[in-house]
């Protein structure tokens, strides 16, 4: 198994150590790798948009040429997860903040975000999230800069809330999260991510 990581910007080796230890546990041979240009999606089984500034890697991937073939690619059928600024890119729109930005959105989930809901970098918090996928333990949620995902429509669905509030969603095979599972050492999400690979 070979799955990607988008690594122009943001979290990325959080992303694949988190990859690479959730291979092992689950005893999956493979390897998470950086994408950093076109040919390095060639032959990928996954891909992962990770968070950071979501302008900047939605910037680099367009003069890339990986936007158009993320969307290529998602169509048809490669799992994707996206978390925090990889949320704000997967949505099919965006609040005044991204449109302000002229970010072009992949379109891939249909749903609505917000940026940078929660405030600033020191309204960064923790929580436990109850996701029924994941089982009755709860997932420390945690929120940097998060975004919020506003509404969801079509055939996206709600993966996760925290107070009312969707911090995941899901259609086939593409995931958003607006917290970063990469940075705990809980590897749930990351498992569930290569069980979707491996399906």
């Amino acid at each position: 198994m070979k799955v990607g990581v988008i690594a122009v910007q943001g979290a990325v080796s959080e992303h694949i150590d988190a990859l690479t230890q959730a291979m092992k546990s689950e005893g999956i041979k493979g390897k998470a790798v950086p994408v950093r240009v076109l040919e390095d999606l060639s032959d990928i089984d996954g891909l992962v948009i990770p968070g950071g500034e979501s302008t900047t890697i939605g910037r680099l991937t367009l003069s890339s040429g990986l936007h158009g073939r993320i969307v290529e690619l998602a169509q048809g059928g490669l799992p994707i997860l996206g978390t925090c600024a990889g949320t704000i890119l997967l949505a099919s729109e965006g609040d005044r903040q991204v449109k302000d930005t002229d970010t072009k959105l992949l379109g891939l989930l249909d749903m609505q975000v917000n940026r940078n809901s929660y405030g600033r970098q020191v309204d960064s918090f923790e929580a436990g999230l109850q996701i029924a996928e994941l089982g009755r333990a709860p997932f420390k949620g945690v929120f940097i800069r998060a975004p919020t995902i506003e509404k969801v429509w079509g055939k996206t669905e709600v993966w996760a809330k925290y107070q009312n509030k969707i911090v995941g969603a899901k259609k086939g095979n593409i995931l958003a999260l607006t917290f970063h599972p990469e940075i705990t050492e809980d590897l749930r999400i990351h498992q569930f991510f290569l069980k979707q690979i491996e399906s």
